[in-house]
């Protein structure tokens, strides 16, 4: 639930929004870039208004049906401090899904093995290519998600170096 709330208040830190506009900006500008799947976002909203992060106010735009409109709280403000501070300081070994598979390398015919891996930079280098599109379509206001992006290349630039070597040196 950290990650949601993190979430959530991050975006009401850019002002009050209603909730089909949390769940837009969730789906179409964050989603590609931090992978975080919201299934309702209306049951954390209530949680966090029960516990006093954010308000929800009822508005309406001429004549259009009512809608709640959520908003930051001070507590809110005290938390996303918090948890922007943790999310910052977190470190954790990144475990890859491929490391298991590597670890029973020696029991896998290598002609398989070969053929996977080689398969896996393929899909990679597809990842690559979608984020360097992504890149190029940022818009330049948008200085946060090209650092997200440029991270996020690096990432896999990285895993297709160690897979090519590795396919290099083991067959």
């Amino acid at each position: 639930m950290i990650e949601h709330e993190l979430l959530f208040l991050g975006l009401l830190k850019e002002g009050p929004k209603h909730g089909y506009e949390i769940k837009r900006l969730i789906e179409e500008e964050l989603f590609p870039f931090v992978g975080l799947k919201i299934k309702s976002i209306y049951y954390p909203l209530k949680k966090m208004e029960r516990l006093g992060l954010v308000n929800k106010d009822v508005g309406r735009e001429g004549k259009w049906p009512e809608k709640f409109v959520y908003s930051i709280t001070p507590k809110g403000e005290k938390i996303f401090e918090h948890l922007i501070t943790e999310s910052f300081l977190s470190i954790e070994r990144p475990y890859f899904n491929i490391d298991l598979s590597l670890y029973f390398l020696p029991h896998v015919d290598k002609k398989i093995a070969s053929r996977h891996l080689k398969a896996r930079v393929i899909f990679l280098k597809r990842i690559q290519r979608d984020l360097e599109n992504l890149e190029k379509n940022i818009k330049s206001t948008s200085q946060h998600l090209k650092i997200i992006l440029e991270h996020d290349l690096a990432l896999v630039t990285a895993e297709i170096r160690s897979i090519s070597s590795l396919i290099e040196t083991l067959f």
